[in-house]
């Protein structure tokens, strides 16, 4: 499942951050991957441990922890600290996927990798290329958002950023391990809760509702790995 969620961050934390990166020093992005991804890496990203990665990282957290399209689509039980990338002068990702697991700073513990996000915070005009490109059963699709709003898509899914031929592709990106480990399993939850909601601001509460309602709570009790 992917899925594009609008305005997760408002223009003046987008601002806010833009101006923080503008003057931040960054390092080659390589160092954080294997011996596949180090072939055909080639971008820059803040040190993970440096304090503006987690000042930065700590109001995208708070801005999801607000929003409940996020929860209700990812179904988080943690999220390793967010990232941040620079693409520019050529750079890309070729076609890799996420690790499986991830240990996470500064605790140590291990995350397992259910859902990828990235977090645009460039918007579309300010560069040419760099496109996210995922791969899945139904195709290949290229996203491209406005600052401030999310794409999130399965770990497993083969995906690349394109290559940046004009300006700068800024972005945040990060990992949840999920409550329920499987991707059709949350997109059937995800679809159960948007159409419960949806019921309810038309009809209001009924047994009929309730009833739903008792389904979903059922299935996800039987379905998570929390």
């Amino acid at each position: 499942m992917m899925l594009h969620i609008p305005g997760v961050l408002t223009p003046e934390q987008v601002a806010h951050m833009r101006q923080q990166l503008h003057a931040a020093e960054w390092v080659d992005g390589r160092g954080t991957v294997g011996d596949q991804g180090v072939k055909v890496k080639s971008n820059r990203q803040l040190a993970e441990q440096s304090p503006l990665a987690r000042e930065l990282g700590q109001i995208v957290l708070d801005a999801l922890a607000r929003n409940p399209l996020f929860f209700s689509a990812a179904l988080p039980l943690r999220t390793c600290p967010p990232m941040f990338n620079h693409y520019a002068g050529g750079g890309a990702y070729g076609n890799h996927v996420d690790g499986a697991m991830r240990r996470m700073a500064p605790n140590g513990q291990w995350l397992r990798t259910d859902v990828s996000s990235t977090l645009f915070l460039t918007d579309p005009d300010d560069y040419d290329g760099g496109e996210l490109v995922v791969e899945d059963n139904y195709g290949t699709h290229e996203v491209k958002l406005p600052a401030g709003d999310l794409i999130v898509y399965p770990s497993t899914s083969i995906h690349r950023v394109e290559p940046v031929t004009r300006g700068a592709r800024i972005s945040c990106f990060f990992w949840t391990q999920s409550m329920v480990r499987d991707d059709l399993q949350r997109c059937l939850l995800l679809e159960l809760d948007r159409n419960i909601q949806a019921l309810r601001a038309r009809l209001g509460d009924c047994d009929e509702l309730v009833g739903l309602t008792a389904h979903y709570h059922n299935l996800l009790r039987q379905w998570s790995m929390a």
